[in-house]
């Protein structure tokens, strides 16, 4: 395994009498191995390339063209904006620390990346529960679609969104602050997670663990019941579609959405509903890897390439510009 802790040498900090008054950290990025620095710099580098492209693409084309302005696609340009912003909180920093021997992070700066890395994964779960609901009225309701996704209802249901990743952020990070941090200030991750700062405490963290667990319980699990209860339905419908080619195409769909579902909530929740006891940051840093810079990447290739509607637009949009 090449995903290490740091060393004790490399830590440093400033005592003020019994407690260590931490102006900066340290972290420790994914590896120690300086064989690997490169090849995983060049990797993540075009992974998020790709991401940027793939996200940023998705609005400017939802955007430009007219017949994707509805609600499923408003979803989509929705969850490509807080994909290439989750992507953006996470993935710049981390390639510094491939190039660099030591990547510092100032405590405003790693409260600020806690911040927003919070507000867009809890987004990201929320928006992904609307898409679902939003697929199962468009199947399984088609003659009342226009009626309960109207315009109010969707921009409702964004803001919905919004306003719970805000709170819950906020509560988050407002509870950090709350924390002595006085034993290390090298952040075993690559970067300012909740589990890893708290891992710096020495204050009491019940607190603080207390609401990880409530709110990632919430997070996760009322998403994912959402998501599971819509598509059991949409599942249902599809099994009453007589035509062979009509049910292959709807399962493909499907199936293609959910396994991107999976490694999301599943990661997750491996990360953050288990007791810190028995967690390791170690796996944890693999575990991450997927809903931090896998799942933003995949998801502009799912939820687009696969979509014939989306093809059509970009191939107009393609012609209306070069030719």
């Amino acid at each position: 395994m090449f995903f290490s802790s740091p060393s004790e040498t490399t830590q440093k900090k400033m005592t003020t009498g019994n407690h260590s008054t931490v102006t900066e950290f340290i972290l420790a990025g994914l590896t120690q191995r300086p064989d690997l620095q490169l090849p995983l710099f060049l990797l993540f580098l075009g992974i998020y390339v790709v991401t940027v492209v793939g996200n940023l693409g998705m609005i400017t084309l939802i955007g430009l063209s007219s017949p994707l302005h509805t609600p499923m696609y408003y979803f989509l340009s929705s969850l490509s904006f807080i994909d290439l912003c989750h992507s953006t909180v996470i993935t710049p920093k981390m390639l510094v620390n491939f190039v660099t021997e030591e990547n510092i992070i100032s405590y405003p700066e790693c409260m600020a990346q806690l911040y927003f890395f919070l507000v867009f994964a809890i987004a990201e779960c929320y928006i992904l529960a609307a898409m679902a609901y939003d697929r199962y009225v468009a199947i399984c309701s088609p003659l009342l679609y226009n009626v309960i996704m109207s315009y109010q209802a969707c921009s409702c249901l964004i803001l919905g969104v919004h306003i719970i990743a805000l709170v819950c952020a906020s509560a988050h990070t407002g509870c950090m602050f709350r924390i002595h941090f006085c034993k290390f200030d090298v952040i075993n991750h690559y970067f300012c997670d909740l589990l890893s700062l708290l891992k710096l405490s020495c204050s009491n963290t019940y607190v603080n663990e207390l609401l990880i667990l409530i709110f990632s319980a919430f997070n996760i699990c009322f998403p994912t019941m959402t998501i599971i209860s819509s598509y059991i339905f949409i599942i249902t419908s599809i099994l009453r579609i007589r035509s062979t080619e009509g049910r292959y195409k709807a399962f493909s769909t499907c199936s293609s959405h959910m396994l991107v579902i999976l490694i999301f909530f599943g990661s997750a929740a491996f990360m953050y509903l288990q007791p810190s006891s028995v967690s390791s940051m170690d796996q944890g840093k693999v575990s991450s890897l997927f809903y931090t810079i896998a799942v933003p990447m995949v998801n502009p290739l799912i939820y687009s390439l696969r979509n014939r509607d989306v093809n059509i637009a970009l191939k107009k949009i393609l012609e209306r510009t070069f030719l």
